[in-house]
């Protein structure tokens, strides 16, 4: 367990100022959503699920995006608590590596065959086939498990899994090795653009003590329009798009992943609502090789522990970057971190070191190590920064509280800029000349 440094007031303030601009909420509907998150989050601590309901005030009746909010609240709250409990992120069967499998339905794949899972359960899949497909399409209160025990699947142009329905669909690898893979390019079914090896329309939890393989030769690896969670396994992922891609969030809490994409190794982003879009990664062991963001996230990116080593154009992306702990080496040819304006959901981007080791190399050019269009925090953790560019670029404000930096091998006590604007990338009168002053609370 860490202290945290972002605490829930920044939620309610960062929440407040998008809700009231563009939801109309009032003060009393946001200070309540705030509450019933925070309570949410301390009573669920022990359930099997985390769950958050809000029925709104008599004002606010009629606001279609009430729960959507009180999602997002609930996420920030799970996140920003003083001291933060797995147990509230991370459900006991999502922890849960190896499953009783007494009961389970065993599924041996055939060439050709498509198999349906339509009630809730484990299925135990088995074998090796082309052109087949596991569809769930179950009850949106159903709960299905897929244990993969040794499977081999290749399909020309669909999902070797696709999770229509259901209201959440484990993935899980026994001591085992496992391939899926889809060798040429993704055919829609009606208006889903089915386009990942592993695609699941519902919540999605990857674990396991084994070995899993995924070959995409068009499109992503894994995709989910939902949460997306893994919490053990091993994950080789070759994709032509996105390694691990989902709508809503992307939370690690173990795992090792090895990545290679052309495009982004983890990537959460939601079109249609800008408070998700998040990347929490609590451990696990990653080698990321990629083209364009070894992580991009919309709204907020939390490392508080794990071993990363990212290869990419840029390392890590969000609107707020919070480095809690872990070791991370970045070498990338554009920017090593860039907190930019992705989200309103907080009032100024921003990078926070807290605690780890962050180790950057830059290449020639036009390159930043640490870039935000908005503030920078140190108020902890060693960084240490390579590059023949810019080693700290922001447009706000940036202040050294503690902590170790070392620029080309020389250590300072103050973060240099190479480049200062004034304000916040032209939008200082929309949010305030200040915003969030990070961890330490003003």
């Amino acid at each position: 367990m860490k202290k945290r440094t972002i605490t829930t007031i920044i939620a309610a303030l960062t929440m407040a100022v998008a809700l009231t601009a563009c939801d109309g909420l009032s003060t009393e509907a946001i200070s309540n959503l705030v509450e019933v998150a925070k309570e949410s989050v301390s009573a669920n601590a022990e359930n099997d699920e985390s769950v958050v309901s809000y029925s709104g005030t008599s004002e606010d009746s009629g606001n279609s995006n009430t729960s959507n909010i009180a999602s997002a609240v609930y996420a920030s709250a799970t996140l920003s608590n003083e001291e933060i409990d797995i147990t509230d992120m991370f459900s006991k069967r999502d922890l849960n590596q190896s499953p009783d499998i007494t009961d389970a339905e065993i599924i041996e794949v055939v060439d050709g065959e498509s198999y349906t899972v339509s009630s809730e359960g484990i299925y135990i899949i088995r074998g090796t086939a082309a052109n087949c497909t596991i569809r769930v399409e179950a009850d949106k209160e159903a709960k299905i498990q897929l244990v993969l025990d040794g499977v081999s699947i290749t399909n020309d142009n669909f999902p070797a899994i696709y999770v229509v329905s259901a209201d959440k669909c484990f993935v899980t690898t026994t001591d085992s090795e496992n391939t899926l893979e889809v060798t040429g390019k993704f055919t829609s079914e009606e208006s889903t653009n089915t386009d990942a090896v592993i695609f699941s329309k519902d919540d999605l939890v990857l674990n396991g003590t084994g070995i899993l393989n995924i070959n995409s030769y068009y499109g992503n690896g894994i995709s989910g329009k939902d949460d997306i969670k893994v919490t053990g396994g091993t994950y080789n992922i070759k994709s032509a798009e996105d390694g691990i891609e989902a709508n809503d969030s992307i939370a690690i809490y173990d795992g090792t992943f090895n990545i290679t994409t052309n495009k982004d190794g983890l990537h959460s982003e939601n079109d249609e609502d800008n408070t998700l879009g998040w990347i929490y990664i609590k451990d696990g062991n990653y080698n990321i090789n990629v083209k364009s963001d070894g992580i991009q996230a919309t709204t907020f990116l939390v490392i508080d522990g794990g071993d990363l080593v990212i290869n990419a154009a840029e390392g890590i992306e969000a609107t707020y970057i919070q480095i809690n702990g872990g070791n991370i080496d970045i070498t990338a040819s554009d920017d090593g971190m860039n907190a930019s304006w992705k989200s309103i959901a907080y009032t100024v981007p921003m990078i926070e070191f807290n605690g780890g080791t962050t180790v950057i190399a830059m290449g020639q050019g036009d390159t930043d190590a640490v870039d935000s269009n908005g503030n920078i925090y140190v108020n902890g953790g060693t960084i240490s920064i390579a590059s023949a560019g810019s080693s700290f670029d922001y447009d706000g404000t940036a202040e050294y509280n503690d902590g170790t930096i070392i620029i080309n091998g020389t250590r300072t006590d103050s973060i240099p800029q190479s480049m200062m604007n004034g304000g916040y990338g032209g939008m200082e009168g929309s949010f305030g000349s200040r915003g969030n002053r990070g961890g330490k609370m003003r």
